[in-house]
């Protein structure tokens, strides 16, 4: 078993799904553990409507439909069947962490109450527009800052500053601009991406290789040519593995947008959660967000394959 605490050591295939399998058996004993270890019991009202076989026997443990508190500790000590009695129940409240049983049945009603797939469908097209937006304006700013000494010193290190803009303190600018529409939330969205892909394609032009900016010189490349044939693909390439790490962090700026308009998406699914001191239906939210960006990770993967193999020649041993 010592190879299981090599440095570096490489796992198979097999092994290595076996204990991604154990991982998450582990996380959901340890969060069973710990919602139960915070629980504690209430005293509520049953549904009469839904119960019409209670009878109410006593009423001094009521006063204008409401428990007496002064009562509390005499409640907490009878069993189920004299609480059915009163028109009480006892349920288990889970005030920290909700049990994953909770979680999984909040489901059904985020389904057919909350319209789950329609509002995450919503936060992925969100965040594919403002990706775009995003790329379509940080990769002619990095290369011009990147390229040309006149632009990198006039804008680099303001650019570089800000990436420290707190984004959740500039959203009030976005919504004098642009309104609370989706235009506020795309142009948000893409901002909060700009700040930190200006510099990265910036630094991958300095990360350019000069043996290629050599042969495309020697081969009588021009200044076009060699932006084309060398910076392109080569800032392109890294920039594929920024952009795979950026997606995660972009849901954080999906989710505070749309919490300031309540007109869909997975934001407003928090937000409604919150409202209703649902912990369930919010780890419920939380989890698609997670499984979402789990698909996305795989299909930038996938993409980077394709598009750039070079990439991948001879890795096989070394990710397995």
């Amino acid at each position: 078993m010592s190879w299981l605490f090599e440095l570096r050591g490489k796992l198979e295939p097999a092994q290595r799904i076996i204990l991604e399998i154990v991982g998450v058996l582990l996380i959901l004993l340890l969060w069973t553990v710990l919602s139960e270890v915070f629980s504690r019991e209430r005293i509520s009202l049953i549904d009469l409507e839904n119960e019409p076989e209670v009878q109410m026997t006593d009423d001094r443990f009521y006063e204008n439909d409401s428990l007496m508190v002064a009562h509390m500790p005499d409640l907490i000590e009878l069993e189920p069947k004299e609480l059915e009695a009163y028109g009480l129940r006892r349920d288990k409240v889970y005030s920290i962490l909700p049990s994953p049983l909770a979680v999984l049945k909040s489901f059904k009603e985020l389904h057919y109450d909350d319209f789950l797939i329609v509002n995450a469908a919503k936060s992925i097209w969100l965040n594919f527009l403002g990706y775009i937006m995003a790329i379509l304006i940080a990769l002619p700013v990095g290369f011009g800052i990147g390229l040309i000494p006149l632009f990198r010193g006039l804008f680099s290190r303001i650019f570089d500053a800000f990436r420290f803009i707190p984004l959740t303190a500039v959203t009030g600018i976005f919504v004098m601009w642009l309104g609370l529409g989706s235009e506020m939330k795309v142009a948000f969205l893409a901002f909060g991406i700009l700040v930190y892909l200006i510099p990265v394609v910036v630094q991958r032009i300095d990360e350019v290789d000069n043996v290629y900016l050599k042969t495309a010189f020697t081969l009588g490349a021009t200044d076009w040519q060699t932006i084309r044939t060398v910076y392109f693909p080569a800032v392109i390439s890294k920039l594929f593995d920024d952009i795979r790490v950026l997606v995660a962090i972009s849901w954080t700026y999906i989710t505070i947008a749309e919490m300031l308009n309540k007109s869909g998406g997975i934001g407003e699914l928090i937000w409604v959660a919150k409202r209703q001191s649902r912990m369930d239906k919010a780890f419920a939210v939380l989890i698609v967000i997670i499984l979402i960006g789990f698909i996305q990770d795989k299909i930038f993967v996938a993409l980077d394959r394709m598009l750039f193999p070079h990439k991948h020649v001879n890795t096989g041993k070394k990710h397995g």
